[in-house]
């Protein structure tokens, strides 16, 4: 199956759209902008998307479990959907990663929301298959990765936005909606995931019926401007949904130390060309394998200088954890 390549020309403009975005979007005006579009949603009895639009075929899940498309994954639902194929090297598992995060974010509203990560590579992703990928993610309850026949696959990718005649190996896209309500849009797994959080909320009426009588939101200050650390934004969008500096394993080892445990040379190279190091076997990268097995670093199209800056972070963001742990220790110290 071909790949498709994350070019940096495409991964910068993801970046500046991200660092725009969050340095200037208001939230409360996001808030309003949602609400405004709450009237045509409700409009929306007697839609054309449901039982007589989506293919209520069988698919298989990662647990082997026979169901029904449509009546037991989509009816009556909020959803997200996206399509991955588990022998993807580039945006299938950022994808799935980014996506554990947002139903993260979610919070107890994540219990209202329903995932779906399609295979788009049925003739080869089995149930086997797609459970070892979602295990390398960890992803919490309502989430279901889903396989089937080639023209069962076919069927519902149709009815998704696919209008080519082939399956495509992915897409830079995901699916939402609310069954229940008629409501869909397409939307990036790539995309600021404060904004996505809030689009998915935004999904549910009655939500939309909370904001309209709440407290004006104030303007998140946790995103990142233009005058952050070198490096951050980027880490943030590619390498946040796996790693942590100095908080523990997640998906793939914690960097903390990464820049002065590893020589320069060899992290540019593994940050810019893992798959082509995994292929070469190189030493430590096939021990990384080993331990992490079901869940490989993909090829994101990082340059040498993007490389630079996500080394030049991981290394002060370290400095700073480790300070902050010597103060925290000193505080902790009995006085006389």
């Amino acid at each position: 199956m071909p790949r498709s390549v994350v070019t940096p020309a495409l991964l910068g403009r993801i970046f500046v759209e991200q660092t725009m975005q969050r340095t200037f979007l208001n939230a409360a005006a996001a808030l309003a902008a949602l609400v405004g579009c709450a009237t045509a949603a409700q409009a929306a009895a007697g839609h054309r998307w449901g039982a007589d639009y989506f293919p209520n075929v069988p698919v298989v899940t990662q647990d082997g479990k026979t169901l029904h498309f449509y009546d037991d994954l989509i009816k009556d639902k909020i959803v997200v959907i996206s399509f991955i194929y588990t022998r993807c090297n580039d945006l299938c598992p950022l994808t799935t990663a980014r996506l554990v995060e947002v139903q993260e974010k979610l919070g107890d509203f994540a219990k209202d929301v329903f995932f779906i990560s399609m295979s788009v590579d049925p003739e080869r992703d089995t149930p086997a298959d797609l459970k070892f990928f979602a295990d390398a993610y960890h992803p919490g309850p309502g989430w279901t990765f889903v396989t089937g026949t080639p023209q069962n696959i076919r069927a519902i990718d149709a009815k998704l936005g696919n209008t080519s005649t082939k399956l495509r190996e992915h897409r830079n896209q995901i699916v939402l909606g609310n069954d229940a309500t008629g409501e869909w849009q397409r939307d990036s797994p790539l995309s600021d995931i404060d904004s996505l959080v809030l689009t998915i909320r935004s999904l549910d009426p009655k939500w939309r019926d909370q904001v309209r009588v709440a407290p004006p939101i104030a303007a998140s200050n946790t995103g990142f401007h233009l005058t952050s650390t070198p490096g951050e934004a980027m880490f943030a969008k590619l390498c946040t949904p796996c790693h942590t500096i100095g908080k523990g394993d997640r998906v793939g080892p914690d960097l903390a130390g990464a820049a002065d445990r590893r020589d320069h040379t060899w992290l540019t190279n593994f940050i810019r060309h893992p798959q082509e190091m995994m292929a070469m076997k190189d030493p430590i990268a096939a021990a990384l394998v080993e331990k992490y097995k079901s869940a490989t670093m993909p090829d994101l199209g990082v340059t040498a200088n993007d490389a630079t800056d996500l080394i030049a972070y991981l290394k002060a963001e370290t400095a700073r954890a480790s300070g902050a742990q010597n103060v925290a220790e000193r505080h902790d110290e009995p006085r006389n």
